[in-house]
């Protein structure tokens, strides 16, 4: 069975609506529903804490179902986000060095550099969001 069965089932069991539990673990409604529905999935906080809400072990609420599983393999490795973390960040550091090695080729580089530079800054914005998001 489905996380987002095992859900919505503990719930009605529980007598709540999905405004109460969204109140309870501090989520929206929609978010609830979205779990429920399985257009997305709950962290491993909130799995607790509706385990806890529902008085319903962990076991019996994730069993069975393989994508939350992965879901929460994939949401709690660090060691591997940190690895794509690391070499997205390399990636982008050898991308610039690049870009301006090959500036100094070109007759006219003004153009180039300011290129170089705003593509330098959006690579940079979208790890900074990367790192912001992990903490």
């Amino acid at each position: 069975m489905e996380i987002g069965k095992k859900l919505k089932d503990a719930r009605m069991k529980s007598g709540f609506t999905q405004e109460m539990v969204a109140e309870k673990i501090n989520v929206s409604r929609q978010t609830i529903s979205n779990w429920e529905n399985e257009k997305s999935y709950p962290d491993i906080i909130s799995v607790i804490e509706l385990s806890s809400l529902y008085s319903i072990s962990l076991d019996d609420l994730l069993k069975g179902d393989e994508k939350m599983m992965e879901h929460l393999e994939e949401s709690t490795n660090v060691v591997k986000s940190t690895r794509k973390l690391i070499g997205a960040i390399i990636l982008n550091i050898i991308t610039v060095i690049l870009l301006i090695t090959l500036s100094m080729f070109l007759p006219d580089k003004s153009y180039y550099l300011i290129l170089v530079f705003c593509l330098a800054i959006v690579s940079s914005a979208a790890l900074l969001y990367q790192i912001i998001r992990r903490i």
